[in-house]
């Protein structure tokens, strides 16, 4: 019951440029360079070695979040057999795998004005230069942290505390609404 309770979907009002990912699996995997390697033959992807990297596979994915530290996302429901396939292949590897599905909450963004209404609450450089396709990152949009990843040139995904779910969407709408007046 609180698993369900934690874990309700955000409301997102209708906008051409915003969307709610698929309800997702969420782990944090923290492990040395053996733990990583043999985490993605568990996982069933490479998990990227290049900072600021995301690796896709179907409809998995892990982002570089640091050294030793990736964000798995996988489809909803699919925690038990994760967390199972990866007890599997760390066996004798020292790792920390938490599931913090309850805790974050996916948007996304596209369309030619996706880094436009990004970029004006986030202090880092959204141009293809300097943000690529395949780039992920921790970073702030306006007040909250948020985890940001963009899979294709004009498409962005955030990963917010779903405590901060409504903050981030309703100050993105407000910058649209600006932003058309």
């Amino acid at each position: 019951m609180a698993d369900t309770a934690l874990r309700r979907t955000v409301h997102l009002p209708t906008a051409a440029w915003l969307e709610s990912p698929a309800p997702a699996t969420r782990f944090i995997l923290r492990g040395a360079a053996a733990a990583r390697a043999a985490a993605g033959r568990g996982f069933g992807l490479s998990l990227p070695e290049a900072a600021c990297r995301a690796s896709t596979d179907g409809d998995r994915a892990a982002l570089w979040l640091g050294p030793d530290e990736q964000l798995l996302l996988a489809p909803d429901g699919e925690a038990e057999l994760i967390e199972a396939s990866l007890a599997r292949a760390l066996q004798g590897h020292a790792y920390s795998l938490v599931d913090v599905s309850h805790r974050q909450v996916g948007i996304g963004l596209h369309g030619p004005r996706a880094e436009w209404l990004l970029q004006s609450q986030c202090p880092l450089p959204l141009n293809l230069r300097d943000f690529p396709a395949g780039m992920c990152t921790r970073t702030v949009f306006g007040k909250a942290e948020i985890v940001l990843w963009r899979p294709a040139e004009q498409v962005f995904r955030l990963e917010v505390w779903r405590s901060f779910a409504t903050y981030v969407v309703e100050l993105l709408c407000e910058i649209d609404r600006e932003s058309v007046a």
